[in-house]
This record gives structure tokens, C-alpha cells and sequence, in this order.
């Protein structure tokens, strides 16, 4: 089969993202066949050798399962710990009480990004969704006021602010400054992130009706005015009402002990991405906090520890949890095959030549450095779906091409720049794209009007303050 070459290599990557809507929204089919479908027929379109469309599907669908599935399934288990022990509960009214409940979609921003700063969104997202779900639950207010603030923190983070794992790996293809990075990123990235998140979310909230039962949210949410045969479901009920717990019911965790279970896995990726502050590189201690701050150990160690915290100290049964842990595991089957899928999609659209068709066209447009760096970086995103590939592939473009440029830019405002193009429209190829549908209890259309609007806003507003700021420095 002969390939294509060229500008029919994009036209067809944009026929078959159009394709993949039409079929998901107006005919309503299942998204994880259709994304096999429609990269198999990319594929042959595109002329690749029978043999490898699959495999690429397949390579892609494998190395994006790889992490998530993992991830979601580590921190889908500490949600519902969180969420079973009343934890999720006990934050959802402490901030609640901070803030007051006119304030809350502010409230979730920040938490994400703290959270969000060391960890990859997939992470923070699955550890944040339980409060997100609990809040909207006390007060009666849109899932979608209080989940995209909490979206809008992590996606800034991502792309944005060391040191997390794409924007340190920038800064260091940039030969940028970490301190100056996080500076600036703050700078940009918390403006970006009050209008991307509660700001948006106050104007979009009101058109986008979500369905009146979330089978996802249930399992993490307390207080549904019975106990579902948990103790949990109880105290939840209790509180919803007002009641103080009695004889007979388990306590809700302290909010210090809640806050330090969710955050260990943080705190375990922050220590191994400092491993080098503490022990020189390639020693044993070095390696050893270097194993326990990935994201898969740090979130297993959490989950192990949540055991303990948020089910002994509660009095829950070594049966009941492990009950919790195989129950909540059914409902994430499904994104996680879409998830999976997504980014076979990704794989196949690498292996076509379209993404490099994609770099060619960026490279040969005449552009300001730090508007290359964002271009590269979109580009790629649209194409591949991942953040993190476009901001470290576009990184590899843009830096031999802005060093010997005649137009000096700083590093560490490339960093934002490409960044912030990493982060443009998510859409069907975007694994994110598909666990905040799923979650949310949205549609396609719905996620592409809320989630990838989001991110646009993210992506264009960044590169706007970056520019900003490389005018005034």
C-alpha cells in the first residue's frame, strides 16, 4: 500500500477527528469502538503497511494504559477510602466553612493547584474528584461550578509550573531557571487559571445540564439519605441532616489526617523529584526516594496507608476493605478502555506521519520564538492528545531554532509559551478528554463545550500573559 505524503496526510487526521464526533454524538455509538474504527480506516488512508495499523493502535492504546490505568485504578481506591471513612466528607465541609458556599469554586482552584503541582493531571484528578463530587453534593450547587475550577488548577499546573513533570523537562531543554520558571509561571498561570476555571464555570455552568444520576458519583458521595449498607453512607446521612454522630456511629477522620493521607502521594512525588538536593545522583538513598516518588509507588504507598487511616482507626474490617477496593474498581472499566483507545488513536496518527507533517508545517512558518514555541506545541497536541508529548517533542523543535534566532527571548518565558500551547483544545484523542465525560456525566458535545473550551482558554490566555510579561521584563 503506497503512503501519503503532504497535505493529504492532514486532511485526512482532520476527516477522521470529524468523523469520530459525528459518530459519538449524532449516531451514539460507543466511543471506545469507534476510536478502534475509525484509527484502523486512518491508518489504511494513510497508506501504512497492513500490518502496523494495528500494532500501532495497539502501541499507543498500551503505552497510554500503561500509567493511567494504573493511576486511576491506585487513586480511584484512595477516593473511595476517602469517600467510605466520611474523609471526602470531612474536607468537603471544612472548605465549605473557610470559604462559605457562595466562595467554594474558588476554594477547589487552589486546592488543585497545590495539589496539581507535582503530579500529572490524570493523578491529581482522580485523587481531587471525591471532594469535588462530596462538595457539589453539600451544597447543592453544579458539579460542573465546582469540578472545573478544580480542572482549570490542575491543567495550569501541568503545563505551566515546576515541578511538575513536563514543565521541568522544559526548563531543562530551555537551559531555563526553575526559580524564575516557578515565578513567572505563578505569575501567569494563576490569573490564567481564576478565568479558565470559577470565572468560566460562572458563565457556562447554567447552559449545561448534567444528568440527575452519576453512577460514578455515587460511590464517592455520602449523605444520599440512607446508608446503602455502609457505615459511611451513615455518617453521611447524619451530618447531611445535621445530627451529631452517636453511640454506634464511626467517627469522620480529623481534616489533618484526611488532608495528610491525600496529600502523601504528593508529598512522596515531590521528595524523589528533589532526590538530587539530598543525596548525590546514582547512590542508593538517591535511587530508593527516587522509587518511592513515582507516581504508581507513591500512590500504592497511599493507598496502603489509607488502609490504616481511613479504614482500622474507623473500625472498618479487613473483608470490608477490601470489599470497597473490588467494588469501585467496575465503574472505571469503561473510561479506561476509552482512555486506552484514545490514545491508540494517538499512536496511530505518530505512526501515519502526520504528526511529523504537523512539526514541517510549524517549522517552515516564520514566527516570534516564543509564538513558534506555542504553535509547535498546539499543533502537536491536537495531533497526539497528550500535553505531555507535545510540550517535551515541541521542546526538542523550537530549542536549537529560538538559540539561533536573532530574536532573544528568556528561557523561562519559552517554557510558558509552550506550555501553554501543550495545553490547547483537548479533544477526543486526549485521555483527559475522556475521564472528565465519564466522570461529569456529560456527552461529547457537552465536554467539548465545557472541558476543551477550558483548556483553549488556558492555552490562549497563557500565551497572551507571556507575551505581556516578556514586555515588561
Amino acid at each position: 500500500m503506497e503512503s501519503v505524503q503532504g497535505g493529504l496526510l492532514l486532511l485526512y487526521a482532520v476527516i477522521a477527528i470529524a468523523l469520530l464526533i459525528l459518530l459519538i454524538t449524532r449516531y451514539k455509538l460507543y466511543p471506545f469502538l469507534v476510536l478502534i474504527l475509525v484509527s484502523l480506516g486512518l491508518g489504511m488512508a494513510a497508506g501504512m503497511p497492513m500490518d502496523k495499523i494495528v500494532k500501532s493502535f495497539e502501541n499507543g492504546n498500551g503505552g497510554t494504559l500503561g500509567h493511567i490505568a494504573i493511576v486511576v485504578g491506585l487513586g480511584t481506591m484512595l477516593g473511595k477510602m476517602m469517600a467510605e471513612s466520611g474523609g471526602a466528607e470531612r474536607i468537603a465541609t471544612t472548605l465549605i466553612d473557610w470559604f462559605g458556599e457562595k466562595n467554594i469554586h474558588w476554594a477547589m482552584m487552589f486546592v488543585a493547584v497545590i495539589v496539581g503541582l507535582p503530579v500529572f493531571f490524570e493523578v491529581g484528578f482522580v485523587l481531587l474528584i471525591p471532594i469535588a463530587f462530596n462538595v457539589a453534593k453539600r451544597t447543592g450547587k453544579s458539579l460542573l461550578l465546582i469540578g472545573l475550577p478544580m480542572v482549570a488548577g490542575l491543567s495550569v499546573v501541568h503545563g505551566l509550573i515546576p515541578p511538575h513533570p513536563a514543565a521541568l523537562l522544559a526548563v531543562q531543554a530551555y537551559g531555563a531557571d526553575i526559580g524564575k520558571t516557578v515565578a513567572y509561571g505563578i505569575i501567569v498561570g494563576v490569573p490564567t487559571a481564576l478565568v479558565a476555571g470559577p470565572i468560566f464555570a460562572l458563565l457556562v455552568y447554567r447552559q449545561i445540564k448534567l444528568p440527575a444520576v452519576n453512577p460514578l458519583a455515587a460511590q464517592f458521595v455520602q449523605g444520599n439519605g440512607n446508608d446503602r449498607g455502609n457505615p459511611g453512607g451513615a455518617v453521611g446521612a447524619q451530618l447531611a441532616s445535621g445530627a451529631n454522630p452517636g453511640a454506634g456511629r464511626r467517627e469522620l477522620p480529623s481534616f489533618g489526617i484526611t488532608l495528610f493521607t491525600i496529600l502523601l502521594p504528593v508529598l512522596l512525588m515531590l521528595v524523589g523529584s528533589w532526590a538530587d538536593l539530598f543525596f548525590a545522583p546514582k547512590s542508593v538513598p538517591n535511587n530508593l526516594l527516587r522509587f518511592i516518588g513515582n507516581a504508581d509507588v507513591a500512590l500504592l504507598i497511599a493507598v496502603l496507608v489509607s488502609f490504616w487511616t481511613f479504614g482500622a482507626q474507623r473500625g472498618f474490617t479487613r473483608e470490608q476493605i477490601q470489599k470497597f477496593c473490588g467494588d469501585c474498581l467496575a465503574p472505571i472499566a469503561g473510561i479506561t478502555l476509552i482512555v486506552g483507545a484514545g490514545g491508540g488513536f494517538g499512536g496511530v496518527l505518530r505512526d501515519s506521519g502526520i504528526s511529523q507533517q504537523i512539526v514541517a508545517v510549524a517549522t517552515h512558518a516564520q514566527l516570534s520564538p516564543l509564538l513558534f514555541g506555542w504553535f509547535v506545541a498546539a499543533l502537536i497536541r491536537l495531533a497526539t492528545g497528550s500535553a505531555t508529548v507535545a510540550m517535551t517533542t515541541a521542546c526538542g523543535i523550537v530549542a536549537p531554532i529560538a538559540s539561533a534566532g536573532t530574536i532573544h527571548v528568556r528561557p523561562e518565558l519559552l517554557v510558558l509559551a509552550t506550555g501553554s500551547g501543550s495545553l490547547i483544545f483537548s479533544h477526543v484523542n486526549d485521555g483527559g478528554f475522556w475521564l472528565i465525560k465519564e466522570y461529569f456525566g456529560m456527552t461529547v458535545g457537552q465536554t467539548f463545550k465545557t472541558w476543551s473550551l477550558c483548556e483553549t482558554i488556558i492555552s490562549l490566555l497563557g500565551l497572551g500573559l507571556t507575551f505581556a510579561l516578556a514586555a515588561v521584563l
